[in-house]
């Protein structure tokens, strides 16, 4: 594993690992926490050379299944200009707009994990 991708995925390790933390006053905190701890969790797994590629997979399909139940609603509103002034929720707009980037966020480091590991095992194999 090069230095670069073990700093990047420490990186993500600890922003999944705030992102838990900081659902504690969330409307609905229990599956935001479940998401983002699971992605913690395959960053600790990567890390400790214990990932099965298979498990970001899983991570990024609900991700994306998740994405795809709140867009409609993300995109019957106007786009939130304030999503990112503060961390508190301002509106519903902003609220679902910021937790369709964090499942991207998933989304996106769990692919880079999956296609990792996939590429690791494959020319383990070859």
């Amino acid at each position: 594993m090069s230095m670069t991708f073990r700093v990047a995925n420490i990186i993500m390790l600890i922003a999944f690992l705030f992102s838990v933390a900081v659902q504690y006053n969330d409307p609905d905190p229990i599956q935001w926490m479940l998401v983002y701890g699971a992605a913690a969790l395959a960053c600790a797994l990567q890390l400790r050379g214990k990932l099965d590629w298979r498990v970001p997979v899983v991570i990024a399909s609900a991700a994306v299944i998740w994405f795809f139940i709140i867009l409609p609603g993300v995109l019957s509103r106007p786009f939130p200009t304030t999503m990112l002034d503060s961390f508190h929720m301002t509106s519903v707009a902003d609220e679902e707009a910021r937790e369709e980037g964090g499942l991207l966020i998933v989304l996106g480091w769990m692919a880079v994990l999956g296609y990792y590991q996939w590429r690791k095992k494959r020319t383990a194999t070859s």
